[in-house]
């Protein structure tokens, strides 16, 4: 069976992520409360009421609350996540022209990957996608952000990237893609480098944003 997507962004072995969709709800790791602040509670703004820890792996099964709200509004949505087994699958699906590609592939230890496509009216709430990047901010991770005008799937949108460090090495990223009609959270563990990442760009539906920072660490 042939599963298409109808977002206009290309992901990786499409075919082979259908056979591990599921429905997913967020699991939230045990931490300590953050204390919320009565201008964000008035606000209605979503504040992630945990403070996980810097380092470490990205943690696949879990996502921004205020995914979940955002979720809920979709017109279309789907989920799903490839651990290191099908993810050497889908590096085998790789042409031979892009080899570095699938060399990097091999490296990742998992790939969680959130689609979120809205109605022609659009995003419903602007508010929620800054508490996805708010939660990542609170986690401590490093936040590089680039705005593209680019055309192809991204069209007019930012993409936000946020890296979980360990010395020189990327221990995981997490790409947030906005569009006026989507959304797409793709998370990605393993022991990476800047030059990896740029190399995830095009795969999981991470779009090609520019990697001139990501050069620069």
């Amino acid at each position: 069976m042939k599963w298409t997507l109808k977002f206009g962004i290309p992901v990786l072995g499409t075919g082979l992520a259908c056979a591990v969709l599921t429905a997913q709800e967020p699991a939230l790791p045990h931490s300590s409360p953050v204390p919320q602040s009565s201008a964000a509670v008035a606000s209605g703004d979503i504040v992630p009421p945990y403070v996980p820890a810097t380092l470490g792996p990205v943690p696949l099964d879990w996502t921004p609350p205020a995914l979940a709200v955002l979720n809920a509004e979709a017109a279309m949505k789907t989920s799903f996540t490839l651990d290191r087994s099908l993810l050497s699958m889908a590096a085998g699906l790789v042409p031979d022209s892009q080899a570095q590609d699938r060399q990097v592939i091999n490296k990742l230890d998992g790939v969680s990957i959130h689609l979120l496509r809205f109605s022609d009216a659009g995003v419903p709430d602007e508010g929620a996608v800054d508490s996805i990047r708010a939660a990542y901010h609170l986690r401590g991770w490093k936040h590089l952000v680039t705005t593209t005008n680019a055309g192809g799937p991204l069209h007019s949108g930012t993409t936000d990237v946020w890296l979980v460090l360990d010395g020189v090495n990327i221990r995981g990223a997490v790409v947030l893609a906005e569009t006026p009609r989507s959304l797409t959270l793709v998370s990605v563990a393993g022991n990476l480098s800047p030059v990896d990442l740029l190399h995830l760009r095009g795969h999981f539906g991470i779009p090609r944003f520019d990697g001139e920072q990501l050069e620069k660490q």
